[in-house]
This record gives C-alpha cells, structure tokens and sequence, in this order.
C-alpha cells in the first residue's frame, strides 16, 4: 500500500501523528536557545605565560621555544602561532577543526604542564584558555567612581562578580581594568643605602614573620586543635613592626626602612566609560544557553547589586550582546513574514482551496526542522532563520507539485480520494527523486572543512531538515488533504486565473518549443556557447568570504610607538574618543589603555597586556546602512590624523577568525633581515592600490637600559650568581613576601618594591644594594654598567620559524582578491636571500583553505545526484539530460551578482552548489513525465511536446514560489545573505526560461537515435 493510501485511508492516525509534529515543534521553538551568531568551540588553544623583567628575545628562548616544541609534536597540529614580548609569551595552537576540540585542549594543558619545571623558576602565570564563540560577553558593565579607592573598587567588583558567576548559565565572569589590591612595602632606598642594606632584608623580615604554614595538631582528652604560629598578617601595624638586624648587630624594624600601606599594584590597564574612571565586569555564557534569557536573569540580579552600592560608586550595562541578537531575530522574522506573504500570492493560479493545502504544509515542514535544530544541539541563530527563509520557497515545491497532480486528475473525472491516491502515485519517484537531487545537494556542505564549515552548518542542517520534512509531508498529508478540501466538480480548465496563465503559456511557449526542437542542435549549443561566455566574469568578480557583520558597535585600536609610556598611550585613547564623542550616532565608548577590550564578537580573542596598545569599543543604538558607513569613512579619515601611532577603526567581520584582509608573511631565522624585508613588504602593500592601515609590527625597535653585571667584579666582590638581577626586580618590578587577610576573609599580596611612581627615574639604579655571601650589602653600581641598546618589542612565530606579518585593510567597494593578487605579484619582485621566503596569508590564505574543501565537497554533490538520477531513470541518457540544466542556472546567478554589484563570496558559492540541486529538481518533472508519457505510447516528439505543455506550469510555480521566498534576503539580507539569495534567484530565472527550452531539445537529441532504433525493430518485426 502507498503511503499516500496509509494517510488518506487511515486518515486519524495522520492527524495525530502530525498534531503531534506540530507540538514537538511548538515545544522546540520556545526551549531552542538565541543567539546571533552559531555557537561551536574552536580547536584553538590559547597559552599565556608571563615573566616579568624578561624581555622578548629572553621570553622566545626560555618560554615560547620549549612550549612550541612540546605542543608541534601533538597529534593534528595545523599550526603554532606565537608573539614574546616583553614578559609575556603568547602560543596560539590550532589543531585539525574535524577532530574534538576538548580533547586537544586537555591534551595541551597536559603535555605543556608535565614540563612546568623546565620553564623559568619565577614564572608567575602560565594560563590555558578553550577558544569558544561564546567567549564573547553577553554584558558588559562598568563599575564607575571618580574618587573611591582601589581597594573599594575591588569589594564591590568582586560582589557584582560573583553574584553573575552564581547562575549555571554563566561560565566566566572576570575583571577588568583593575589593579591589584595589595599591601605596598615601598622601601625607603635612600634609608637603606645609609645603612649599607639590600632591598632582600625587607622581603626575608616579612617572609619569616608571615608564613602562612601549619604547624601541627594536638590532643586534649578527646578534642583536637590545631596550632597556629602566625600565618597571614591580619593588620597593616604587624607588617611595620618586624624586626630587621643591621650589619652592626642593632635591631631597626620594617617601618624604618619603608613605608607600608593598604593600596595596589601598578596599573596596567586603565579602562574608562565615555571618559569616567571605571572597572569593566563581564559574563559570557555556557555553549548552548540562551543569551536573551541569561541577559534578563543577570540585569534582574545586577539591579539587585546596583542598590548595594555606596553613593559614590554607580554600576550601569555598558554592553549588551541580547540588543543586537533580539534586532537581527526580528528583521529575520520581518522577512520571513513577507516571504510567505509572497509565496502566497504565487500560489492564487492553484484556487483558494489548492493554495490553502500547500500553506498547510509550510508549518508542518518547518515544525520538523524545529525539531531537528533542537535536536542536533544548534541555537535559533541568525544563519538558522535565514535558512528557514530560504528553503519556505523551495519546501512547498513537492506540495504544489503533489497539489497541481490531484488537481489534474480530478479535472479527469476521478472521485477525489482516487485523485489522490493516483495522482500522488503517479508523481511519487519524481518526488523523491527532486528532493534526493536537493538534499544531497546541500549535505555534502554540511561536512566544509574549517572555520568556515562550523559556521554554516546550523545553516545547512536547517535546510536538509526542512527540506526532507516537506517531502514526507507532501507525500502523506498533502494527499489526505486534496482528498478532503479539494472539489471535485472542478472545471477542466481549472480557475480563471489558471486559465489565463495556460492561454499566455499556450501563446508564447509553444511558438518557442516547436522552433528549438526543429533545431535542437542550434538551441543546445546556443545555450552552451552563452553559458561558457558567462564564466568570463570570474575573474571580473573576485573572491571574497564573508562581509562584515554589519553590528552596531565597532572598535578603534591604537598602537602607539614602542617604548610609550602607558600614560602616553591613554593621552592617545582620549583623543581618539574625543572624537568619536562628536558622531552622535556614537552613545558609548569603552576606553580601554594597555589592553583591548574584553571580546564582545566570537571571532576577536583577548590579547596579552601591552603599555603601548589601547582600544575604544564605540557603541551606536542601531547600524543604519549607508548612513553608519558614511560615518565610519568620516571618522577614519579623522583617525588617520591623529599623530604618534597607528590608529585603526575595526568592523567586526563574520566568519572564522582572520588577522587582517591583506598580510603577507616572511619567514627566516635572523631578526635584522625579517626587520629590513618587512620594511619592503610595507613599501609595496603601500604601493598597491585598495590597501589601507597599512601594519609593520617590527618598523621601528625599543630603547632599553640594559644593565650588565661585570661577572669579574662581581666574583671578585663574592656576590652570587643571579644576585644582582634578583635585586634589581625586587626593587624595580616588586617581589610577594607574604600575605595579608582583612576581617572578611579575602587575602591580598604583601608585595615590596621601590615607591610606585609614574615614571621610574634612572637614577633608582644607584640607590640598589646586592648582598654578597659574607652578608656585605655591595652597591649594584660597583658592578654593573648600564647600557642603552635598541631590542625588537617583540617575536613573532609561525610553525616554529620567525616571522614577520605585514598586513593592510582594504578600501570600502575594493575586491580582497584583486587586491591579493597584485600585491603578490609585487612581492614576488622582492629578492630574498637563501633561507627566507614570503607567504601570503589573511584572507588569501583563508580563502586557499576554505575553497579548497569545496572541491571534493562539489565532487561527493554531483556524482550523488548523478546516482540519484540514474537509479530513477534507469539509464544514463535520461539521466544526463536533466544534469544538463547545471550550466544554464550558473549563467544566471554569475549575470545577477555582476549587476548587483556582488563578489563570489563564501555564500555566494554555496548558492552556486545549491543551485544544482534546485535546478535539476525542476528538470526531473519534466523527464520523468516525458518518459511515463513514451511509456504509454506517445510518439517522441509528442511526448516532449506534451510534457511542456503540463510541466510548465507546476515548473513555473515552483520556480517563482522559491524566488519570492528569497526576495526578502536579497533585498534585505545585507551583505552576508544577499549574495546567496541573488545566485539562487539569478540561477532561477535563466534555468527556468532556458531549460523549457533546452532540456526538451536535448531530451530529442539524446533519445531520438533510441526512439528511431525502437521504430525499425518495430517494423521489421511488423
């Protein structure tokens, strides 16, 4: 019995079975998690260390070699990526993104801690981090107060903090902007020179006094207590009185000799709200929350906070990721509203009663892609609803197809349940051969390799969900339906409408099919020789891969000279904010000095502190188009002014992650020479046309004191190896002696150090003692000679070879591919000497890695379908007749993107692989009708003739359906869908207009010679 026979025969059991779909699917709208943007964990591991004092080339070779060893020799390592700089040592490792991301990150954090003791013995942080999209906040709140100290700041950050951290949903609440609380010991130098002292006699009084070590328990009858001997420090006046012997045996106490405060450590990042001194607090969420709901739940619980506050400190959200996902959800929702509005208007040929069976099944269909996002784990992102845009004119395909059949046999005079039944049987295997042709079209990219693959697969799936669901829908409640609704005195004709169309088909279709098959040969070629032509425009297009976000928040990074002081660079952030304050589209800027800003995208990482490095993230109330991007041009063209360092204004991009547009890298092994060619690779990427911003990391080096110790003197003298340099951090950068817990519990650092100061002047150098084995305070200036020497501010390495990234942005309409092009063809002029080499890397690189999966992606796409086409047809002639339309929709789609002004982006080329899906869906109705018709013995010509008399019809309604349903993401998708949407409904229209041309005449001159074979067997057997 056919499955149409089940759902009409027993039809009960189909309503519950469907009002159950229609619930689950209900179920799964409301409990599948938002979000903007696919939520997948990368398999990039992020490792930071830090050595304070040690510079870039000492931080390569102690830290950054040994760890890059160990990780290359992971099992599918792709690439290490590392920066030293001074005192701090980034390794980015990105391992093969088809394999499991947790297990690499616990692999890494396992082999890297198994050598910790071979890394530097005062090595204070060596931090992991899982690279995730959901690493980007979903609140950002500034704690804000002009006049309260640190140590306030910090109680109150660390509340809010932990009250976030509280809910399941969150996985990290952190800090930032604020220095670390502590208990200061600023040695009195001038004190301790008198006395002839080393600064190490402060740090051993306060270690001795304040260990915080158990000494032991003991028993009394049958209790047990533990005894304490000192432990923490529990105020600031038993820090002051630790004693301290002198060389001449007197006793002088800590006080003496420094001044001891309740204050913090050196500020190295500052962070401000439109210009107030602040403390930045974000949350990001868990990997499949929803970051609507989690965003409520955490404004509730910050409005509970805000009434804790004193008055002199206030809390506000300063960023809010659920504004712009509750934005892009609603537009989406907007065009899906307007697509089906147009999809119905499409249907009105099919009379009230068929169009109201065909909308029927678009909640049925669309319930059960619900449920399988749901199922498979994915959120309701952006890409999810676009996908359902997309395929609401592609799934009602099967039911007009299905509908349009009934409705062709009723007018044949069978009782309605009979039309049904046959009429669905009849078009069946052209069903399932359609919709095969269509899903193994879009499957296959479900498997993409890299970034870019997990970025569109929640895209993907929601298509290949959709779409097989109205297959079954159209097969089993469409039927049940046609036998309920549709009636069955209808006139031969069908509706008015409908027979308006037929006349206008009948006048201009049949003129046009009668002359292309009394010359099919000319009509196939014709159509060939202008599809080839249309593969010209190629090259004219460009490649790109995915556009910007469009986010109504961007950022301005700021790279000051090396060697600038932090103060220096917040002089340059102010100014820089200074004038994004005068765009009033502009209400927010996080000022950020030292550091950029905490991640607010799921492609930007946070980077290492850097004095020199600072951010303003600007935050609009909408991006409003031309509008905002007038005013980005307006604001760099202000930016570029602005002296004294290099200041970029930063759109947020979609995709996988990418350093720059445009970056070049050089390989070698010397410093000097990566520093001379990359000062030829800024050359030419200035040079070429299109490029902006153009960045030189190594241009210009950093002045440092090196202050070498004469070993000589220093042996002579009896001063221990390494004695001089722990003197000189001690004083200089601090070192923890002990540890200081207030009357709430919470514990800070006793740190002893010089006095902080803005600047630290030279001369601190002389006030330094270093104690020799004798116990003799020697002055460090007997010993050493301070030097000025010029030190690159910092490595970079790639795969274990040093390199160099020169890289650029490109101008607004300017092609990324055009641009690369030229640019290589300039460095390939650039002479190297042996052992170095130029890569191109960016985009190119990206898009090298990315297009390279399509290859055999396209591969596994075609010959599926050729399978497909082969197992229904039976032969391989019928089957290469409908692959014969593939060329005819490319024409169109590459037309339209040249005339929209469009790249072959990412999308753009999915559009072309689920074109062939589409087209050849269309193309099978066709075939196969033609072939039943010479089956029950129709003439050749006949046959072709009357297919397209009744095929073009259900062809055309399909074809204009699926374009109306796309209209509204190319007219309002923007950038990221837009293209997408233009190939299909480019594709669309030349495939539908040629192919009811071309198909019949190719269907002629591949099965005439069999028909003619057939005719002569016939008569000589006659």
């Amino acid at each position: 019995m056919h499955i149409a026979e089940v759902a009409i025969r027993r039809w009960q059991l189909t309503l519950v079975l469907f009002a159950l779909l229609c619930a689950l699917g209900f179920s799964a709208f409301q409990q599948v998690p938002r979000a903007v943007d696919p939520h997948f964990t990368m398999p990039i591991v992020s490792i930071v260390a830090s050595q304070p004092g040690a510079d870039s080339a000492e931080i390569e070779q102690t830290i950054t070699k040994p760890i890059e060893e160990l990780v290359q020799g992971l099992e599918d390592v792709q690439q290490v990526v590392s920066t030293s700089s001074d005192g701090n040592a980034l390794i980015r490792v990105e391992f093969d993104w088809s394999g499991d991301p947790d297990q690499y990150f616990n692999d890494t954090v396992r082999e890297v801690t198994a050598i910790r003791t071979q890394l530097p013995a005062d090595l204070q942080r060596l931090q992991f981090e899982k690279v995730r999209t959901t690493n980007a906040s979903v609140l950002q709140i500034a704690l804000l107060s002009d006049t309260a100290s640190w140590y306030r700041m910090e109680k109150y950050a660390r509340d809010i903090s932990e009250a976030l951290g509280r809910y399941k949903e969150v996985r990290q609440a952190d800090i930032y902007g604020l220095p670390q609380p502590e208990i200061s010991v600023s040695i009195n130098s001038g004190r301790l020179a008198e006395l002839r002292l080393p600064t190490s006699v402060v740090v051993d009084a306060i270690r001795v006094g304040g260990a915080d070590v158990p000494a032991g328990a003991v028993t009394s009858g049958a209790r047990r207590f533990n005894v304490e001997t000192g432990g923490a420090f529990r105020n600031v006046d038993t820090i002051r009185n630790l004693p301290i012997r002198t060389n001449d045996g007197s006793i002088i106490r800590v006080g003496d000799v420094a001044d001891v405060t309740l204050g913090a450590a050196e500020q190295r990042v500052k962070v401000s709200h439109n210009g107030q001194r602040a403390v930045f607090i974000t949350a990001n969420q868990k990997q499949g929350t929803d970051a609507t709901k989690l965003r409520n739940r955490l404004v509730e619980e910050l409005a509970v906070q805000q009434k804790l506050l004193p008055p002199d400190i206030t809390a506000i959200v300063e960023f809010d990721q659920s504004k712009d996902i509750t934005k892009r959800l609603t537009e989406l929702a907007r065009d899906f509203g307007i697509a089906l509005f147009l999809v119905l208007i499409t249907l009105l040929p099919l009379g009230w009663r068929a169009s109201v069976i065909v909308m029927i099944s678009i909640p049925l269909s669309i319930a059960s892609g619900l449920l399988a996002i749901s199922a498979y784990g994915f959120n309701l992102s952006q890409l999810v609803v676009a996908g359902f845009i997309l395929t609401l004119g592609l799934l009602v395909d099967d039911s007009i197809v299905v509908v349009e059949n009934i409705a062709r046999h009723l007018r044949m005079g069978k009782s309605r349940s009979e039309a049904a039944i046959d009429g669905t049987k009849e078009i069946t295997m052209a069903v399932l051969g359609s919709t095969g042709v269509l899903v193994f079209a879009f499957l296959p990219l479900f498997f993409l390799p890299e970034g870019a693959g997990k970025f569109i697969q929640s895209f993907i799936g929601t298509i290949v969900a959709t779409i097989t669901a109205s297959m079954i829908v159209s097969l089993t409640i469409v039927p049940f339906l046609a036998s309920r609704i549709l009636r069955g005195d209808e006139p031969e004709e069908g509706s008015p409408l409908l027979q308006w169309l037929m006349r206008n088909i009948d006048r201009f279709y049949h003129p046009m099919l009668h002359w292309a098959l009394d010359r099919p040969r000319r009509s196939v070629w014709g159509a060939l020789a202008g599809t080839c032509a249309a593969f010209f425009l190629v090259p004219i297009l460009g490649f790109s891969l995915f556009p910007n976000a469009d986010t109504p928040y961007f950022r301005v990074t700021v790279e000051a000279e090396q060697g600038a002081s932090i103060n220096e660079t917040g002089r340059i952030v102010r100014q820089v904010s200074a004038i994004l304050k005068t765009e009033q589209a502009v209400k927010v800027r996080a000022e950020n000095v030292g550091a950029y800003n905490p991640p607010v995208f799921y492609n930007v990482f946070q980077r290492g502190e850097n004095p020199t490095h600072g951010e303003v993230l600007a935050i609009m109330e909408n991006w409003e188009g031309s509008k905002s991007r007038e005013m980005i041009k307006r604001l760099r063209k202000q930016l570029d002014e602005i002296p004294g360092a290099r200041v970029k204004l930063i759109l947020f991009q979609n995709g996988a992650p990418i350093n720059a547009p445009v970056e070049f890298r050089a390989y070698g092994p010397d410093q000097d020479e990566l520093k001379r060619l990359a000062a030829k690779m800024e050359q030419v990427l200035r040079e070429t046309p299109g490029t902006r911003d153009v960045n030189n990391p190594v241009a210009f080096d950093k002045v440092d004191l090196d202050v070498r110790v004469d070993e000589a003197k220093a042996a002579l003298l009896d001063v221990p190896a390494g004695a001089a340099r722990r003197a000189i951090r001690l004083a200089l950068s601090g070192e923890r002696a002990g540890t200081y817990r207030d009357s709430e519990g919470d514990s800070y650092p006793v740190v002893v150090r010089l006095p902080l100061a803005e600047t630290q002047p030279v001369s601190a150098l002389e006030s330094i003692y270093v104690t020799n084995r004798s116990g003799q305070a020697i002055p460090l200036a007997e010993i050493s000679n301070p030097t000025l020497e010029s030190t690159p501010a910092a490595i970079y390495r790639f795969n274990l070879q040093r390199n160099v990234s020169v890289s650029a942005q490109i101008l607004d309409g300017v092609v990324v591919s055009k641009v690369n092009l030229d640019a290589q063809k300039r460095m390939d002029r650039i002479p190297l000497k042996p052992g170095y080499s130029i890569a191109v890397g960016g985009e190119a690189e990206k898009i090298n890695d990315t297009f390279a999966g399509f290859g055999p992606v396209v591969m596994v796409a075609l010959f599926s379908i050729f399978a497909i086409l082969v197992a229904e047809f039976g032969r391989f002639k019928e089957a290469l007749v409908v692959a014969g339309v593939i060329p005819l929709g490319t024409f169109g789609g590459l037309i339209a993107l040249l005339a929209t002004g469009n790249n072959l982006s990412f999308l753009a080329i999915i559009g072309f692989i689920a074109l062939i899906g589409i087209e050849i869906k269309n193309s099978i109705l066709l075939v196969d009708f033609t072939s039943q018709l010479r089956q029950r013995g129709y003439a050749l010509r006949d046959a072709i003739e009357k297919a397209g008399e009744v095929r073009f019809l259900p062809v055309l309604l399909t074809s204009v359906t699926a374009i109306g349903g796309l209209m509204p993401l190319a007219l309002f998708g923007g950038s990221l869908y837009g293209p997408l949407a233009i190939v299909l409904i480019g594709g669309l229209i030349s495939s539908t207009l040629l192919s009811r041309i071309v198909t019949p005449a190719m269907y002629l001159l591949v099965v005439r010679g069999d028909a003619a074979k057939a005719a002569n067997a016939a008569q000589i057997q006659g």
